[in-house]
């Protein structure tokens, strides 16, 4: 695999890679990934890395329990502590390589929100163009059980579509998607390549962290490819178990490549790539088909509503059977949304009091999932 084309590359380290099972950092192993990383770097690639391992480090300073994890309190203080000597230690061997880093922590909110979504790219954008090295990690000092990324595969995934990345690459402790669980008795084959991510792939993945470091599995994983296909970037997923793990992947090809089918405009991958919505629109199997087809969503055709979401709130679009098929900007809130279930446009106007909206949810600001 070539990614000689590539002008803007994502890297995900995660916890297992970056830190040994005693909680010290596997230095030697992390120069030769820099070295990997400044080669491209000099090459005129910009590389955006998204570092886990915060919580490890600050849980072996910190001398808790299991690696910082043995409840919020212990994690977000692990994170606190650790944070600092994480981005020491890449600022320090980037710079050996005369690159700066640059640190930026971000919640889930810095990327459900629209406007501090913005805020992030435009500020991804200003340091790629100055030739620096983000690093970014979830802010897990201030992060909650309730809202949170929950691994940092996603936050990858929505951090390359918020800077426009050409590639996102998820270094694992495993060569890529297998057929099965690589560690069953069965013969097991490596995926090398996928098209889309549907049921059957989903079904491959096991949810599991093989070294209890990290807190995500390949099913995080495949949510990240998810998430970048959606905006037209392609993603691998490589081993990071040997030294040099990017020049292995460009010289071995081996790894399982997430392929990208075209792209939506910015605003729709912003949509599709969120983890949260303010409510749900449930709608009949006519209105399901219907929006396959590209229609927007009209009254006529929802058949519930939940309480609490707002106008232009993002919502999820479910069919019959609760499966999330879209997610879009309302155009009502929940209480006018209840008012019309069901009812045809030339009613609206006399159920609510005023001109209607042409429709719940407009295609232009829907997008199917």
């Amino acid at each position: 695999m070539s990614l000689h084309d590539k002008k803007k590359i994502v890297v995900k380290v995660g916890s297992s890679l970056l830190i040994d099972s005693d909680g010290a950092s596997r230095r030697e192993w992390l120069e030769t990934l820099i070295a990997d990383i400044a080669q491209r770097h000099q090459a005129g690639a910009s590389i955006i890395i998204v570092s886990s391992g915060s919580i490890a480090l600050g849980a072996r300073k910190l001398g808790l329990e299991k690696g910082g994890r043995s409840n919020l309190a212990d994690a977000q203080a692990a994170a606190s502590v650790g944070q600092i000597a994480l981005s020491s230690l890449w600022s320090e061997l980037l710079a050996k390589h005369n690159i700066t880093a640059a640190q930026m922590l971000l919640t889930l909110d810095d990327m459900e929100d629209r406007k501090r979504y913005l805020n992030a790219t435009a500020t991804l954008d200003r340091l790629v163009d100055k030739r620096a090295v983000p690093v970014i990690n979830e802010n897990d000092s201030v992060a909650t059980d309730e809202i949170r990324f929950g691994d940092n595969d996603r936050l990858a995934a929505r951090v390359a579509q918020a800077a426009g990345a050409d590639h996102v690459l998820l270094l694992s402790d495993i060569d890529g998607l297998y057929d099965r669980s690589p560690d069953s008795s069965d013969k097991d084959k490596l995926i090398s390549a996928v098209e889309q991510v549907d049921e059957h792939i989903l079904a491959m993945a096991d949810g599991t962290s093989s070294s209890g470091l990290g807190s995500g599995g390949m099913t995080s994983k495949l949510e990240a490819a998810q998430i970048a296909n959606m905006a037209g970037i392609p993603l691998s997923i490589i081993s990071g178990r040997e030294d040099h793990p990017l020049q292995r992947y460009e010289t071995s090809g081996k790894g399982t490549l997430f392929k990208a089918n075209g792209g939506k405009n910015a605003r729709k991958s912003w949509l599709g790539g969120r983890l949260t919505s303010a409510g749900t629109i449930m709608v009949d199997a006519g209105a399901a088909e219907a929006l396959q087809d590209g229609s927007s969503l009209l009254a006529a055709g929802i058949v519930s509503v939940t309480d609490g979401f707002a106008r232009s709130d993002v919502v999820d679009i479910t069919d019959p059977n609760g499966q999330v098929i879209a997610r879009g900007l309302a155009e009502y809130d929940a209480i006018e949304c209840a008012k019309i279930i069901g009812r045809r446009s030339s009613e609206l106007e006399a159920l609510l009091g005023y001109a209607p909206r042409s429709a719940v949810v407009h295609r232009n600001q829907m997008v199917l999932v």
